[in-house]
């Protein structure tokens, strides 16, 4: 489904990825870790649009991507999920799930407020605020919510929209410990509905449990890709976080 090869960005003088490649098939769940400034929320931001590799390739469902703005992107079937939360803040949770669903239809049907189409479409973007026990704060401004019910709010809104490839940038950053649980739940689901989920995430137990596989990045560059398993008992992960002293202190 999602392949890049060679992926070199360049920001200024300084080269964040380096000639980065893998693949992801339809379904696959992948935990993305390393150190601060290996590379991962540039990874994203390629992968979603916000910045444009200066050589390699990008392909979504064998159509080459790496050249399109964000929104193309998105119509293709990727759903970024952002570090500070991607929500439309001042906008209601009913309108910000609205706005997803109309983004997949005509411009005709959206015009009318009050034909059946608009209000199949209100029930089904309460439907989907049920689904993550918002249907209560629909007239509420996203804004307003908590850390947690934001994010799953910013979830459930790229399942709205019709998300296949879903980019998640530390999806429990600013969540509670007892959203976090909620936020899992929401992301399991994800993956059950047979979507491909990328994640970024500091917590290697907490990827491990949403992970068949996990890339280890480190100056712009994929040096571990393999099970959780593999990854955890690798030597080379501790030598990355912790340098070749450290490291060995941390494995003897």
């Amino acid at each position: 489904m999602l392949q890049i090869s060679d992926l070199h960005v360049q920001i200024g003088d300084a080269a964040i990825l380096n000639g980065m490649s893998f693949t992801a098939a339809a379904g696959d769940s992948i935990g993305i870790i390393g150190p601060n400034g290996s590379g991962k929320t540039t990874l994203f931001n390629a992968l979603s649009g916000f910045v444009l590799p200066q050589r390699g390739s990008i392909t979504l469902k064998k159509q080459e991507i790496s050249q399109l703005p964000p929104y193309a992107r998105a119509e293709l079937g990727i759903g970024r999920v952002f570090q500070n939360f991607g929500i439309f803040r001042e906008m209601t949770v009913l309108e910000n799930l609205v706005v997803a669903l109309e983004s997949r239809m005509s411009v005709w049907s959206t015009l009318m407020p009050w034909t059946a189409t608009s209000r199949r479409v209100r029930d089904e973007a309460k439907s989907y605020a049920a689904q993550v026990k918002l249907d209560g704060k629909l007239s509420h401004k996203a804004g307003s919510l908590s850390g947690g019910q934001m994010r799953l709010l910013e979830i459930v809104r790229a399942l709205a929209f019709g998300a296949e490839v879903f980019l998640l940038d530390e999806p429990t950053a600013g969540v509670s410990p007892k959203m976090k649980d909620e936020v899992s739940g929401l992301i399991r689901h994800v993956q059950q509905l047979g979507k491909t989920t990328l994640i970024i995430e500091h917590d290697i137990n907490f990827v491990q449990s949403f992970s068949k596989r996990i890339l280890v990045l480190d100056q712009g560059k994929i040096l571990l890709d393999d099970s959780p398993e593999k990854v955890r008992s690798n030597a080379l992960l501790q030598e990355i976080y912790f340098g070749k002293m450290e490291a060995s202190a941390h494995i003897s």
